[in-house]
Order: C-alpha cells, then structure tokens, then sequence
C-alpha cells in the first residue's frame, strides 16, 4: 500500500498523539521536533520494508507460529521515554509531506541549516572556570521560584531534519520561529507555544497528569525547578550523579552527560548555587574544546564551549557571550560526513540551532515579563 493513501486507526491516532506530545515535554528548546522528525521517518522507511514483507508471506507464507518483530533503531540521540514507548507500539500510516516553500506545523520549511565549522581549540577547562564565576555573580541576584509561580522561557529555535516524501528522503529544516515555554516550580503545571509542535497560537498545556492519568517524576531528562534544587551543587558530585542517571543513554557516557548539561542550560531555571556547579562539572567531561566563533538563532556571535560527538559526527555548542560569559543559546553542527540513514547529512549542516531571549518568574501562567503586573 501507498504510504499516502495509507489511514490511521483511531486507536493507533491516539497512541502517536500521546507519543509525540511527550517529545514536547522531555525534550528542550526544539530539540525534540528534530529527533521526532527523524523517528518518523526511520518508521516510515521500516513500514515500507514491513509492508513488502508482508506483500512477500502473501506468496511464501512464513512457517507457523513463527513472527517478524518491527525492530526500532536507536536515534543518534537517546529519547528514552520516547523510544520505550515506541518499543511497543506500531505507529500506523505515517505519512511525511512538505518541502520549499510548504508550511509543517505551522511553520515554514524550507533546504537545510548549514554554516562553517569553526575550529576547534584548547582551553575549555580555563574559559568553563570563567563562564562559572560570571554565572556565580550573575544568578546571586536570581529570585527563587515559589508556590503559584512560573518559570518563563522564551527562545528563538530552528532545525534540520530528514523528511520522506513518496519514499524519498531529503533534508529540510523549520524556519526560525518563536518557542515560549511556561512550568510549575514542581513540574506538574505548564504551557508551551511552539508552532513546529501545535500551529494553534494558543499552544498546548504540559501539565500533568498526562493523557493516559500517569503523573512521571522529574528527572535529569525532564527536571523541575524543585528537582534541581535538590541535586548536590559540588561539582564532582553533581557530574557522579549525571553519569550515574544517564548510564545506558546517548552514544557515549560522556557526551550523554554533556548534553544533559546543555539541556539544563538551555531550558530550565538553574538555583543560583547549581548554575556555576554545571559549568565546573562540564570542565570534567574529557573531550571538551573551545570554538572561537559560533553564531545563536539570534544572529549573535560568541564563543562556545563544545563537544564531538564521535558516533554521530555531531559538534554540540554552547555559545556565550565573548565579554560578559552570559549564555546565549546553543546550535549543533555536523561536522563530520553522516553515514547510513544519516548519509544525507554533510559537514556545515546546523541539526539544531536556539537563542534565549528571555528567562525569568512569572506569577501566571501564559503570563510574560511585559505582563507582569
């Protein structure tokens, strides 16, 4: 069959609803559009290899009582909750369609991100220690998130993404667009209002609990305000503790532990003790270099603390301000020629790319810093 003539059962409609809306909450700043874009279309392509095989046991039936297994492959990147659900489930009549000048999500799409790749260098350690001393200075006047309170986000975030359209995949990426993002000192209350996951100017709630009335806990994956106040601010602890958490995840234990890191940084609202105690951790994490020149969402030029990831050839920056050390959003960037369903992607390709605009405690939810009051 067709995959564009292909329909949903109501049931399995459900099961990818719920699916893809805890992509929204367990991944930060756009992140998880990328990787959901990539699972679907690795799930396209085995649907089309399932249904061939089946078209094949229409005229060699396969010997009785034995059965294929839809396997799903392990994303570049570890979406734990995503993959063990997907682990179960047969997501039916995916169908991936857009293209130049087409709208996806209410977002216009459009040929891949690409940039240079700026040159890696030495001196992460040294420039970690600095970043941590104007982050200690900057968040001491930080207020605390109380009951009834919100932390409130706003971010600029694009990406690339494979896409299958008819059984051919290209890259394409979302348009920069604006993400706004509002959650409960608990975690159990929240908003978002991102146009690459709901075209509906209003967003989407996040709180809990969730469709099926499960009520998860916070974690390193998906962490409270109230959680990261209780993880341990001496850096050797705190990095002990993200190894230990994220044991089995990502490519590597420690570029896991370096984009966990980056996720805190770039989509929560760090206690004022912790913030410094991330950036002391990561100087840890061996691998760690320094690019002179990257550039945010936002068109603001810094310099970034990055990593290789070696299985993927994926480079996750954090950019900073040159002068003042203040974060300013994040990008990853292939730098080495992807390989196997990834061949698509050459070196210069920008996977992902955010820019914080605005950090800060709200009274209300859906309230903004310009409200306030």
């Amino acid at each position: 069959m067709n995959a564009n003539t292909s329909r949903h059962e109501p049931a399995e409609e459900d099961k990818e609803a719920q699916l893809l809306s805890w992509t929204a909450r367990d991944l930060p700043t756009g992140r998880h559009q990328f990787h959901k874009e990539r699972l679907m279309a690795q799930i396209h392509d085995m649907r089309q290899q399932e249904q061939r095989e089946q078209q094949e046991r229409r005229t060699a039936p396969a010997a009785p009582g034995k059965r294929r297994r839809l396997r799903l492959p392990r994303p570049a990147i570890a979406l734990p909750a995503l993959a063990a659900a997907l682990a179960g489930t047969v997501v039916a009549g995916i169908v991936m369609q857009g293209g130049g000048g087409t709208r996806d999500g209410g977002v216009a799409t459009g040929p891949a991100l690409t940039t240079r790749v700026g040159a890696a260098a030495a001196g992460a350690p040294q420039l970690l220690d600095q970043i941590s001393l104007a982050a200690a200075d900057a968040y001491a006047s930080h207020p605390k998130v109380g009951p009834g309170q919100y932390v409130y986000i706003e971010s600029r975030t694009a990406d690339t993404f494979l896409k299958t359209v008819n059984d051919k995949t290209s890259l394409a990426s979302h348009a920069l667009h604006r993400r706004q993002v509002w959650m409960s000192p608990d975690g159990t209350k929240g908003w978002l209002i991102d146009p690459a996951v709901n075209d509906s100017p209003e967003g989407e709630t996040l709180s809990l609990p969730d469709e099926q009335g499960n009520t998860p806990k916070a974690d390193l994956n998906s962490p409270s305000y109230d959680y990261l106040a209780k993880l341990p601010a001496d850096p050797a602890k705190l990095l002990a503790k993200i190894y230990k958490e994220t044991e089995g995840q990502g490519n590597s234990p420690d570029q896991e532990a370096f984009t966990t890191i980056g996720d805190l940084l770039g989509e929560s609202y760090p206690p004022a003790d912790l913030y410094p105690a991330l950036f002391k951790a990561a100087a840890k994490i061996p691998g760690v270099v320094v690019v002179r020149d990257a550039v945010d969402a936002a068109g603001r030029h810094g310099v970034a603390v990055a990593r290789l990831d070696e299985t993927s050839g994926q480079r996750e920056e954090w950019i900073f301000d040159p002068k003042t050390h203040v974060f300013l959003g994040e990008r990853t960037v292939q730098v080495r020629q992807g390989t196997g369903a990834d061949a698509l992607i050459k070196p210069g390709t920008v996977m992902f790319t955010s820019a914080i605009i605005t950090r800060s405690v709200v009274d209300d939810i859906k309230q903004t810093p310009a409200t306030d009051g």
